[in-house]
């Protein structure tokens, strides 16, 4: 049952998180001048990515190694809507992240911060499907 447990604390640690990105860092991001919130978004976009990615992906794995295990389709479910992230991430935020780059490429931050609002409140999905994979674990390893 480790690796259930393993499941239950990646997909936990995915969930906060994307929480901490949507009601810490991102506010705080917001709060910035025009300028600073440029120079703040690309290294910290792509360190959050990392972040997420990984967490994301190591949920899903070990949900997967626990439906092997254990024969039980709710890790199935659990770790198949922790790596939706995933395909999430690549078709509603990849586009506005770049989108995002190449308004600060063209120097026009102000364009910049009304996308990177929009991306806020995609990202609030990210922390929706972290939610949702959690409690599935919670629910199987009850």
């Amino acid at each position: 049952m480790i690796i259930g447990s393993l499941a239950l604390a990646t997909a936990g640690a995915f969930t906060g998180a994307s929480l901490y990105v949507n009601y810490v860092e991102q506010p705080a991001r917001l709060a910035l001048t025009d300028d600073a919130l440029i120079k703040e978004w690309e290294p910290s976009d792509h360190r959050g990515f990392i972040v997420l990615a990984s967490f994301a992906a190591l949920a899903a794995l070990f949900g997967f190694i626990a439906f092997r295990e254990l024969d039980d389709v709710r890790w199935l479910f659990g770790a198949l809507v922790a790596i939706a992230s995933w395909p999430y991430t690549y078709l509603a935020i990849v586009p506005l992240n770049n989108r995002i780059l190449a308004l600060i490429q063209a120097d026009a931050a102000h364009e910049a911060r009304k996308v990177i609002n929009l991306w806020g409140r995609l990202e609030l999905g990210q922390t929706a499907l972290g939610l949702v994979a959690t409690l599935i674990y919670v629910w199987a390893a009850g």
